[in-house]
């Protein structure tokens, strides 16, 4: 199955601890190597390359297939989770009925990322962290 996959790059809030415990999370799942991960805060970003200005990629997740095609919200998880060998959060995040509620927590959480990431982000990154050297 991954071998029908194509690679996405998940440019991402390296200056949001919850974005960075999403990040490493996935990365820490990427086996098959169909994760690319930039942060929008670095000089690998190219918001002219990409098509997408800082700003809009500071208000919602946007991911670029390997062929250009670029997603954005709450569509980037299910393709994300699925490349990440996570075949139930896959499913579970694109069915149609969790959608609508899941795009609209995604847009509170985006115009809100900071705030919510100062309170929870943190403790997610310690956790994150945690498991992840627990198994290595």
């Amino acid at each position: 199955m991954a071998n029908e996959l194509q690679k996405l790059t998940l440019y991402y809030d390296g200056a949001c601890p919850l974005c960075q415990a999403e990040i490493l999370f996935l990365s820490r799942r990427n086996q098959a190597g169909l994760l690319d991960f930039v942060d929008i805060n670095s000089d690998r970003y190219d918001p002219i390359k990409v098509g997408v200005s800082c700003e809009q990629a500071l208000a919602a997740m946007y991911g670029q297939y390997a062929d250009g095609v670029l997603i954005n919200g709450a569509d980037v998880f299910p393709e994300a989770y699925r490349r990440a060998n996570l075949p139930f959060l896959a499913w579970l995040f694109s069915r149609k009925l969790v959608q609508p509620p899941l795009r609209m927590g995604y847009q509170f959480f985006a115009k809100n990322r900071h705030t919510i990431s100062q309170l929870l982000g943190p403790g997610a990154l310690r956790l994150v962290q945690a498991t992840s050297k627990s198994k290595n």
